[in-house]
């Protein structure tokens, strides 16, 4: 636990707490067959070149088109019968900087296990957002609980004129030029989140 704290410690301390987590990349490299074993092999596969193995000749892992970045982690306790049950709870947000962005919300014995879930989630709840010439079609606005958001397209060169949740989802989907502003003075992170997903769900493509 006092690991996990170390974690938590750190991303509040780091990029205002939207983290990239990266996706797609081994965790460690793979020792060859022998290694430390004598004669046999006598490591074996320690200079393999990427890309060979059990996977296929040349193939290496599969590169996943999605980017994510942690929103916001929090510890969260829960009193029952039988004491305290403390874990963490993780707001993800992917997306393919092509038009798909989601955002995933849940929680884990550890913050390791939290991002992962929540990472998952928001892979599975994408949404396609209309972009023309790097930015939305048209002025928006939406709600989520007490936020509310207002997104505004913007020429080109311009550049993302937003701060916070709202400037990570426009980033991660791909939006180039916007200018945002938050209505309700909300400074929560998941709530100006959800306000701006939502906002993004409301474009539709001109006829």
């Amino acid at each position: 636990m006092a690991e996990d704290k170390v974690v938590v410690d750190q991303i509040k301390k780091s990029n205002d707490g939207f983290v990239p987590i990266p996706t797609g990349e081994p965790t460690a490299p793979r020792v060859g067959f022998g290694h430390g074993q004598g004669q046999r092999g006598g490591g074996f596969g320690q200079n393999r070149k990427p890309g060979f193995g059990r996977a296929g000749l040349g193939r290496g892992a599969p590169k996943d088109e999605f980017e994510s970045k942690l929103l916001d982690l929090a510890r969260v306790t829960r009193v029952t019968g039988g004491g305290k049950r403390m874990s963490f709870r993780a707001v993800v947000v992917a997306g393919d900087k092509k038009g798909k962005i989601g955002i995933g919300i849940d929680k884990g014995k550890d913050v390791s296990q939290a991002i992962e879930k929540a990472t998952r989630k928001a892979k599975k709840n994408l949404v396609s957002v209309i972009i023309t010439e790097g930015t939305i079609p048209y002025q928006v606005e939406a709600k989520a609980g007490p936020a509310q958001i207002l997104l505004k397209p913007q020429k080109k060169g311009r550049g993302l004129v937003a701060g916070g949740a709202v400037r990570t989802i426009c980033e991660l989907a791909g939006i180039k030029n916007i200018s945002s502003k938050i209505l309700s003075g909300s400074k929560n992170k998941l709530n100006n989140a959800m306000a701006t997903m939502e906002a993004l769900k409301k474009l539709k493509a001109k006829s």
